[in-house]
Order: structure tokens, then C-alpha cells, then sequence
């Protein structure tokens, strides 16, 4: 297997790992407000992810940033039940046209910290090789892969219960991001007193 379908191949497959459901909760989050119909910018919002979390992971691989992987660890649920709370309190999307566009900051501006979480794996794997472009590029084209499978099934069973059941768009919206929300309080609390030992 060549070192770009290698370093693809971890990408992807540790963002749909059961070990990163951190991640898998923020892609549903942000995800969350949308159906399959919206999928152009579902992917917009993926991709501007992908952006911010390949800053990060190449100048954390790079050692040019340096940062406390138990502050990482608790930043990452914060960054989740922040997006899970802005669904649940934002208003439609008729009423307040940009709100929604407030999620395409989220998927930017977290994306610096999830990409610092990656990095400890990636640098890991890396070891000495002085050429990095070919595995950061591939890891982070993984990453976007696995994300866009996640996103998928996000948006095939928002459409099932939203188009089938008869379940409003809002209530489903607001049942998802409660729980994400409930879920990612609970793991950044968890998160803060293993910061504070």
C-alpha cells in the first residue's frame, strides 16, 4: 500500500472509530440543523472543518504549536455542547438569515482545536520522517472522507424521521442537539477534573 493510501486510510478510519465519538458528536452537531436537500452546504460546512483542523495539525506535527493535550481533551465537548446549545437556541432560519452562517465559524474556528487532538496520533505514527507534506495531506483527506460518511448518514436519518414520520424539522433538530448537548456536558465536566489534577 502506497504512504498516501496508507495515511488516507488511518484518516478516515479514525474519524468514524468508536474511540473518536468526540468527533463523530461535533460532525453530527454541526450537522444537525440540516437536511439531505441542504447538502451543498453540509459539505461547505465539512470542508471548512477539514481547513481548521489542518492548520492546526500541521503546525502541531511541525512542532511550531505546542499545547496541553489534557486542555485539548476538555476543549474538544466544550467546542461540541457550544454547537449543540447555538442549535437548540438559534432561531429559524426565516426569522434571523444569519444565523446559520454562525456554524460555518464554529466548523472553522473549532476545527484549530480538533486538529491539535489529531496531531498526538499523527506525530506518533510519523516518527522521524523528515517529509511530512504526502501524510498530512492524506490523513487530512481521510479525515474529510470519514467526516462526509458521517454527515451522510446524518442527513439520510434526518430526512427518514423529518419526511416519513411527520416529526417537524425543528423537534428533531432539538432532540438530537439536546442530547449531543447532555452527552458532551457531562465529558467536558468529566474532562475538567482530570485537567485539575
Amino acid at each position: 500500500m502506497s504512504e498516501f493510501a496508507t495515511y488516507f486510510k488511518i484518516g478516515w478510519q479514525h474519524i468514524v472509530a468508536w474511540e473518536g465519538y468526540d468527533h463523530i458528536l461535533f460532525i453530527v452537531a454541526l450537522s444537525a440543523i440540516y437536511l439531505l436537500s441542504d447538502w451543498r452546504k453540509v459539505l461547505i460546512l465539512v470542508t471548512a472543518f477539514t481547513v481548521g483542523h489542518s492548520i492546526t495539525l500541521a503546525l502541531s506535527v511541525l512542532n511550531v504549536v505546542r499545547v496541553s493535550t489534557r486542555l485539548i481533551e476538555f476543549l474538544i465537548p466544550v467546542t461540541i455542547f457550544i454547537t449543540a446549545l447555538f442549535n437548540i437556541i438559534r432561531q429559524p432560519k426565516s426569522e434571523r438569515p444569519g444565523a446559520v452562517q454562525l456554524n460555518y465559524f464554529f466548523a472553522l474556528f473549532f476545527g484549530l482545536i480538533h486538529g491539535m487532538a489529531f496531531s498526538n496520533q499523527l506525530r506518533s505514527l510519523l516518527g522521524t520522517d523528515t517529509s511530512v507534506v504526502t501524510p498530512l495531506l492524506s490523513f487530512n483527506l481521510g479525515l474529510e472522507f470519514g467526516q462526509v460518511l458521517i454527515v451522510i448518514v446524518v442527513l439520510l436519518a434526518s430526512g427518514i424521521v423529518v419526511n416519513l414520520t411527520g416529526i417537524k424539522r425543528r423537534d428533531w433538530t432539538m432532540f438530537i442537539s439536546s442530547a449531543i448537548f447532555g452527552i458532551a456536558f457531562m465529558m467536558a465536566i468529566d474532562r475538567f477534573r482530570e485537567l485539575m489534577i
